[in-house]
């Protein structure tokens, strides 16, 4: 079985629809962290898990983290989030 290919928003439009990005423990797993992203109704639109993230972001300065998390966070919010 193939997995459907999920559809990102452009930038743009994942600018307009997030309101916050909230590092949070996963409550499954104490031990890991993962981002919540919420838009301006303070509803969560979609997650990530920080290891995961980090690594996908890949090797950037220290002063530079951040904004690169953010970046791909929001280069990667779902279509369907626009459904929430």
């Amino acid at each position: 079985m193939s997995e459907e290919q999920i559809k990102f928003l452009n930038f743009d439009e994942a600018m307009k629809i997030v309101a916050a990005i909230q590092e949070e423990e996963d409550l499954g797993n104490p031990d890991k962290r993962v981002l919540t992203v919420y838009n301006h109704d303070d509803r969560e639109i979609c997650w990530f898990d920080y290891d995961e993230l980090i690594q996908a972001v890949g090797p950037v300065p220290k002063d530079q983290l951040k904004e690169s998390v953010q970046n791909y966070i929001l280069n990667h919010i779902p279509e369907w989030a626009l459904d929430i």
